[in-house]
């Protein structure tokens, strides 16, 4: 759940002046009354989408060759894994050396301030949008079949039958049979034509069915995962450094792991901010903000590029504040944060009435 915290007004009655909204860094203890809150620090967070397969054999695979003309299919189990996608996206986590405090002095204007459960600050004056948490991505299985327990289509003659290799026989003559009925139904030659086009869809569907089934004993089954790996660094400047590693046979693992490819990673600080120097003189006046900068970021797979963007980071960029006066009794400002760079997204003024 979202935190909002409502900083209590110490109004008089009766009174018509307004004291104005102090803002200092770090945490306040004692006497004074407020909030505290931080702002994030950048994290690309590297998202990788591998699909793992599982191949089961089929029980007749050594007879494919001999039955059906079928080369190269294996009569081993085996796993394996392909990296499908990357991306990569700003998140932000708290930065304990940005903590700010927003005092309230007697009879201010008290903000509605909006925070996230790490207390990274996220709107002021705007009512609780309501969003719900996001929920755990679970992995996807797929199935590249669509199949049902072949021996449902098997005759008594094939179930009877205590050869193996007999047995491969017969189910051989079952999928050509289907094939010549397909074969029947297309040439408009079977004996029982559909009435209809969805007819004849149907049947060709239950068709197919069958001999992917019975196909299946002999050329095996695959078993599809999608999985989702997320690898986490802080942005600066480095040059082709690994970021992850990736095996076929493993999927993906960590940086020590020699099992695996390295997945390399370039970030480049491209300057997009103007950062004065520090002469130490800058004091915290008003809310405190970040002014993200921007990186180039690259992740390289081999010669193959896997992505390439840019992408906003606080750590790149600088802090300003605003103005404690905005916060007055003529006006509402309304102000909404970059949870992810805690930059301004929008600063908008309500007039009071």
């Amino acid at each position: 759940m979202k935190k909002i915290i409502l900083l209590s007004s110490l109004m008089a009655v009766g009174s018509l002046s307004y004291a104005q909204t102090d803002v200092v860094q770090g945490v306040m203890r004692g006497k004074d009354y407020g909030v505290t809150y931080m702002l994030p620090q950048t994290i690309l967070n590297i998202e990788a989408i591998v699909t793992k397969t599982q191949y089961t054999p089929g029980e007749f695979a050594k007879y494919a060759n001999r039955y059906l003309r079928l080369n190269n299919i294996s009569t081993t189990p085996d796993e394996y894994y392909e990296l499908t996608k990357v991306d990569v996206a700003p998140i932000g986590i708290p930065n304990t050396e940005q903590t700010y405090f927003i005092k309230m002095k007697d009879r201010t204007v008290a903000p509605l301030v909006e925070l996230t459960d790490e207390g990274i600050i996220r709107s002021i004056n705007i009512p609780r949008s309501g969003a719900t948490e996001e929920s755990v991505s679970q992995p996807i299985i797929i199935s590249s079949q669509r199949l049902v327990d072949p021996k449902d289509f098997l005759t008594e003659e094939i179930l009877m039958t205590n050869s193996t290799a007999k047995m491969a026989e017969l189910v051989a003559k079952e999928i050509y049979a289907i094939r010549e009925s397909k074969n029947a139904l297309v040439r408009g030659q079977a004996e029982f034509m559909p009435q209809d086009g969805n007819q004849m869809k149907m049947m060709m569907e239950e068709l197919n069915m069958q001999e992917a089934s019975l196909m299946a004993m002999f050329v095996g089954t695959y078993q599809k995962e999608v999985l989702t790996y997320s690898v986490k660094i802080a942005p600066r400047d480095m040059k082709k450094e690994i970021a992850f590693r990736f095996s076929k046979k493993l999927g993906v693992v960590g940086n020590e792991n020699l099992g695996g490819e390295p997945i390399y990673i370039t970030i480049e600080d491209l300057k997009s901010v103007a950062i004065p120097e520090d002469d130490g003189k800058k004091k915290v006046d008003g809310i405190a903000y970040n002014v993200p900068g921007k990186a180039f970021v690259e992740l390289t797979y081999g010669k193959q590029t896997l992505y390439k963007a840019e992408i906003p980071a606080s750590q790149f960029g600088t802090t300003e504040y605003l103005a404690p006066v905005l916060f007055n009794k003529n006006s509402t400002i309304q102000v909404e944060f970059n949870t992810s760079t805690g930059g301004l997204i929008k600063v908008e003024r309500e007039e009071n009435r």
